[in-house]
């Protein structure tokens, strides 16, 4: 995308900050006047930790890894976070758009594959500046938006031209466990719209002969104990979608910060649950299917 064009997508998200609407909470704080909502972060990205990750889906890592920016806070509040030091407690330093903008090019110069934008939400504004900077300098990768579904349409719309790859989270099939888990009341009606949005977008996940990532959606959907995620559920709108939505169905949850206040989530999973969710998720027409998570 043209510089300038970047550079009027940036000012129009930083726009939305002044009355704080970058995520569907609405909190309505001004931002930009030093005000800040649930999330936690005013004006300054904040970034907890970067580098190559081999960690991440098998088309995004390749030989030379994600370029991952792990972006501190959160807009959810999801009480099971695994990375909650880094989401809830603020684990990270403020930096300049143009000292992303390095980290970024840095990425690149180490052979990453893509620059991927873990918990961008509530930070995308300084994202898109810092990425319109790294675009001058070189920057030539597939931008990859790492989050946890829960997004403002008007935001995304920006995004447009600007995001290769969206990676959302598709964490539960129903309203009620947004909020119980999460501190949302409509996590899957948003969800659902934004999920629409990205694939109207990008489109299916496209790879190249190597077979890494260069455009498209991907899915993240966490099995939770006693069927908390509405797994059946979520299936069905992705192979509504496209019955070639790229799905990672994960099996790796645990019980971590606060997930023992519910009894429902304070164990991890079996491995039957696992496997009736993936067998939900061929039921509902699903087949690229990623399968790196071992069962438990």
């Amino acid at each position: 995308m043209d510089p300038e064009e970047l550079r009027g997508r940036a000012a129009a998200l930083r726009e939305m900050m002044q009355s704080c609407r970058l995520c569907p909470r609405d909190c309505g704080v001004d931002r930009l006047g030093g005000e800040v909502g649930v999330c936690g972060v005013g004006v300054k990205p904040i970034v907890s930790s970067y580098g190559p990750h081999f960690g991440e889906e098998t088309p995004l890592v390749g030989r030379g890894g994600s370029g991952t920016i792990f972006l501190a806070n959160c807009n959810l509040k999801c009480i099971f976070c695994q990375n909650y030091e880094i989401s809830h407690l603020s684990g990270g330093r403020p930096v300049t758009p143009e000292a992303l903008a390095d980290t970024m090019l840095g990425l690149a110069r180490k052979g990453c594959h893509n620059i991927n934008w873990v918990t961008p939400t509530h930070q995308v504004p300084m994202l898109v500046e810092a990425t319109r900077i790294a675009i001058s300098g070189g920057l030539r990768l597939p931008i990859v938006y790492n989050c946890g579904g829960y997004e403002s349409l008007d935001a995304l719309r920006l995004l447009d031209g600007i995001v290769d790859i969206y990676m959302p989270d598709a964490k539960y099939g129903d309203n009620g466990a947004g909020q119980q888990l999460s501190g949302v009341t409509d996590y899957w009606d948003r969800c659902r719209e934004a999920l629409s949005e990205m694939h109207q977008q990008v489109g299916d996940l496209e790879t190249d002969s190597d077979g890494i990532a260069s455009r498209g959606l991907l899915v993240r959907h966490l099995v939770l104990p006693e069927d908390m995620a509405g797994t059946e559920t979520v299936m069905e709108f992705l192979a509504s979608l496209s019955p070639d939505t790229y799905v990672n169905v994960m099996a790796q949850y645990r019980p971590e910060y606060r997930a023992r206040e519910v009894a429902a989530i304070s164990r991890p999973i079996t491995s039957a649950e696992f496997r009736r969710a993936i067998e939900t998720a061929v039921e509902a027409g699903l087949s690229r299917l990623d399968q790196r998570w071992a069962l438990p």
